[in-house]
């Protein structure tokens, strides 16, 4: 892959909030967009991060259903009380949306999978609209070549996945709610995205903050509005919602959740150890253990990681016995997984993780970040990215 100067659209800025994108940089010193340089990948390079999404994303299922058939749930701080319901939601095969998978690759070697953000992932606007505009106006203005494309089928492939969604007969509401802390400008505009595409697959839709959700009598889950909640979408992580006051009416309260309740199984990185564990020949998953396993103590270049971290919290990168580098954050009482060190590639300006999103099994666009440390943190600059060749 290269990195390649370009010159900034004429009032890009004003372009941003047409999008209605005001969080394009994360204050008045510090972008978030990058405008001024993009990331440009061959054909070949996007096969085989396609490839390696949806083989990843395969194994990751498989890996699931393993860790509910063995009852593994204190490896992955699952609540006994939550348990059941869980385990239900994988047995009745209830259906999801979209994750991010984020890879170790320098557009040579096989990809190697950091993490996977299956619950909650954002940053998908920016991949799908902003990205995509920005690829748009460039090729239109003759600033890029004519045949320049880009890995990003996000915006279609929701809309079908929608569309798969309200085909099934146990569809009980054609009304879908969507959730979100919304004093987070990145988290409501995440919502009011897939919002968009749920209306162009047919549904109703309420946006509305997580917090306004209310327990009924009967203890069914209320809207804003007085409304029950049948179908909801919620940017908020399981791990917080199992272990809340509401989370003992989960079940009772019959809610087809997205994502669903497996998908804590699924968003957790103990689910690494799982995936080298069982699938130890795969070449885009790195070796990975719990941090009590005897096997911690012969690795050198490491990646401690507690299995609830978020945009970079409580992570500690070490190389040849040396700790480069180490974030601080509120995680850690649930447990540590270690995981081989994978550097990432850094073509001048910054260390960059690729995004690799995969809405239902389908690998479907990219996004690249850049971050001036090792541990890649939500301030992680955007930017975009091409193919062509």
């Amino acid at each position: 892959m290269l990195l390649v100067d370009n010159a900034p659209r004429l009032n890009w800025q004003e372009r941003m909030l047409e999008f209605d994108f005001n969080f394009y940089q994360v204050d008045e010193n510090i972008p978030y967009w990058c405008e001024g340089r993009h990331y440009r990948f061959n054909a070949a390079q996007i096969d085989e991060i396609d490839k390696a999404t949806e083989l990843v994303h395969e194994l990751c299922l498989k890996a699931v259903g393993y860790v509910i058939d063995n009852e593994l749930w204190d490896l992955f701080q699952i609540p006994e009380s939550a348990q059941n319901f869980v385990k239900s939601s994988w047995n009745n095969k209830e259906q999801y949306l979209y994750g991010r998978m984020d890879f170790a690759w320098n557009g040579i070697h096989p990809p190697k999978l950091l993490e996977y953000n299956a619950d909650t992932p954002t940053s998908l606007f920016e991949c799908s609209v902003i990205q995509w505009d920005w690829l748009k106006q460039h090729v239109d203005n003759v600033n890029l070549p004519k045949d320049s494309d880009q890995f990003n089928l996000v915006d279609e492939l929701l809309i079908d996945r929608f569309k798969l969604i309200k085909s099934d007969k146990n569809l009980r509401s054609n009304l879908f709610h969507f959730a979100a802390c919304t004093d987070s400008e990145e988290d409501l505009r995440t919502i009011e995205y897939l919002a968009d595409c749920a209306i162009d697959a047919g549904f109703e839709v309420h946006i509305m903050d997580v917090e306004a959700i209310e327990l009924s009598y009967d203890h069914t889950f209320l809207d804003d509005e007085g409304r029950t909640i049948v179908n909801m979408f919620k940017l908020y992580p399981w791990e917080f919602m199992l272990r809340e006051e509401f989370g003992a009416y989960l079940e009772e309260a019959n809610v087809m959740w997205l994502e669903p309740a497996w998908k804590s199984i699924l968003s957790n990185k103990a689910l690494l150890p799982i995936l080298w564990k069982l699938f130890p020949d795969c070449p885009y998953i790195l070796p990975a253990y719990f941090d009590t396993d005897e096997e911690v103590a012969l690795m050198t270049s490491k990646v401690k990681k507690p299995i609830f971290s978020r945009e970079g919290s409580n992570i500690e990168i070490w190389k040849n016995g040396v700790q480069l580098e180490k974030s601080d954050g509120p995680y850690g009482e649930e447990g540590f997984i270690v995981q081989e060190y994978a550097p990432l590639a850094n073509l001048g300006c910054g260390s960059t993780v690729i995004g690799s999103w995969v809405i239902g099994k389908v690998a479907g666009g990219m996004s690249v970040r850049e971050s001036s440390t090792l541990i890649t943190e939500d301030t992680a600059l955007f930017v975009p990215h091409i193919i062509h060749g």
